[in-house]
């Protein structure tokens, strides 16, 4: 992103953003014509208190471009969902537009013919000047609508539009999405989860196919559209192009127009010129559930329920002792804030499962970057104190799923087809991170479903504060090596029976390469 190599490498992300931020000053780019008249007036995003001079609604906002360009020829697109706080009565629609556009606006109705409720959307622009990266003179502008009272279990349509595009007209009926709520009460349903796409044929593949499993949502496990191909700093930063975020949410339209897109933060998602902490872009390309314990920092952790399920999304950028570019943003407030959420969530009669996802692998044994002790330090102790039923990684550009684990060691071999009983057995790790980005490897053979090949131990090693360490493990029970996603089946269960989870991992081909289950039994 225009760090020189020798000092990104020592260098914090607020420290990069410093920097940056320095060497493009405004009096540079304005001097060399970088800027446009929306980025002067507060058009390049930023979080905290500049916020309120780049979000705003559509009624306040005036462009340059909007005199030049009909509206009528400005498609928009990128559209992606995301769950509120409450997946049953709130959901947010968020869209893109190549042009600013005037009044832009979403709406929403039961039918398709009835789009009478119509709501004014939200303004988020966000400049990257030339010289930044490889992204040139660019603008991109975010728009989202965030909706509440909706009615649980419901399906809505909606359409979003502007001045001159407006989605309830009869040409344009081909234009409308659909979400559908959380239900009131414990249902079965399905959801998928993935890490590490970026653009391509595979990521758009494993999309096609995963919205064939009719998920209820979807859970990204960070290094989302890899818009920074260096990861968090560690090189010059020089490939940084904020325009493959337009592919990437073009790419992902078909899937995330009507699936809540849930992700969670990685290293290639902390981009150094947008704000202190890197996650500036990601603040105006995303509205997600604002109840963790510091939206502004943090934007990337927070929890939600849906059914019987608590979810619960962890920034590991935090904690990481591999890429520590943003270690210890959080003060520690990030893990008080777990303990709490995970203490609350069992304490719920109405929850029977907690399943949390996040980046950096608690446990993995990829030659790339196997296991963070960062997480095993902070995180895991917590996840074996309240029994959590499912943990999801990405990171390492593979499938991998542990035997059950509790304090570093196996507690309960987990074959293919097995069964884990977290309340007495221990917790279950899946790296999902093969979701199209170019494939890592293994150390040990591969083993899946029909093709296992079980061994005694696997040498792999965890990166620690003072670099890393081997180790030979025991735990690495499945290992997979193409491109796949999760799929998870919940299935809940009376009072005194067993509630399940199915978990399966499936190759982009469609093919089963894992299958176990998660078992409680229903207080």
């Amino acid at each position: 992103m225009g760090v020189p190599e020798q000092l990104a490498a020592r260098m914090s992300m607020a420290e990069q953003h410093e920097y940056l931020r320095a060497k493009f000053s405004r009096r540079t780019m304005i001097r060399s014509g970088a800027v446009t008249v929306g980025a002067v007036a507060g058009g390049a995003f930023v979080p905290g208190a500049a916020q309120a001079a780049t979000r705003t609604t559509a009624s306040t906002q005036t462009y340059q471009q909007t005199e030049k360009v009909d509206g009528a020829l400005v498609a928009p697109f990128g559209r992606h969902l995301a769950w509120g706080n409450d997946p049953r009565t709130e959901i947010t629609v968020s869209w893109q537009v190549p042009v600013a556009v005037k009044k832009p606006f979403i709406r929403i109705g039961a039918t398709p013919w009835d789009l009478s409720r119509k709501i004014e959307a939200e303004v988020r622009t966000l400049y990257t000047p030339a010289g930044v990266g490889a992204s040139g003179d660019h603008t991109q502008y975010y728009l989202h609508a965030k909706l509440s009272h909706l009615r649980p279990g419901r399906t809505y349509y909606y359409g979003v539009g502007h001045a001159g595009f407006d989605p309830a007209e009869a040409h344009l009926l081909g234009t409308l999405g659909t979400f559908t709520t959380a239900p009131a009460h414990k249902e079965p349903f399905t959801f998928t989860a993935f890490g590490d796409e970026g653009v391509g044929y595979h990521g758009l593949a494993n999309n096609s196919l995963l919205l064939g499993q009719n998920p209820a949502f979807h859970l990204h496990a960070g290094d989302i559209a890899y818009a920074d191909p260096s990861g968090a700093g560690k090189t010059a930063d020089t490939g940084f192009d904020s325009r493959v975020w337009d592919q990437f949410l073009a790419q992902t339209e078909s899937v995330a127009k009507s699936v809540p897109w849930m992700p969670a933060y990685g290293n290639h998602d902390m981009e150094a010129w947008y704000s202190p902490n890197g996650y500036g872009g990601e603040d105006a390309r995303w509205n997600l559930p604002d109840n963790g314990p510091d939206p502004e920092n943090l934007p990337g952790v927070y929890s939600f329920v849906y059914g019987n399920t608590a979810v619960i999304s962890l920034d590991a950028n935090d904690i990481s002792f591999e890429i520590p570019a943003n270690l210890g943003i959080s003060g520690g407030t990030q893990t008080t804030w777990l303990e709490g959420q995970l203490k609350k969530f069992r304490a719920s009669k109405d929850v029977d499962f907690v399943v949390i996802f996040f980046h950096h692998c608690a446990y993995c044994t990829s030659t790339a970057h196997a296991s963070e002790g960062g997480v095993r330090q902070e995180w895991v102790p917590l996840f074996e104190k309240y029994t959590v039923d499912l943990v999801i990684n990405g990171h390492n550009h593979q499938y991998e799923r542990t035997d059950v684990i509790k304090a570093g060691k196996v507690t309960k071999k987990l074959p293919i087809g097995g069964t884990s009983y977290p309340e007495t057995d221990g917790v279950v790790y899946v790296t999902a991170g093969a979701a199209g980005r170019s494939l890592y490897a293994f150390t040990a053979p591969q083993s899946y479903e029909g093709h296992e090949n079980e061994v005694d131990s696997v040498a792999s090693f965890i990166n620690t504060k003072d670099g890393k360490v081997n180790e030979t493990v025991t735990w690495s029970r499945v290992r997979y090596l193409d491109y796949s996603f999760l799929r998870v089946d919940v299935t809940p269960a009376s009072r005194g029976r067993l509630a399940t989870l199915t978990v399966r991992g499936i190759a982009e081909t469609g093919e089963e390469v894992d299958r176990f289950t998660v078992a409680r039994r229903v207080r």
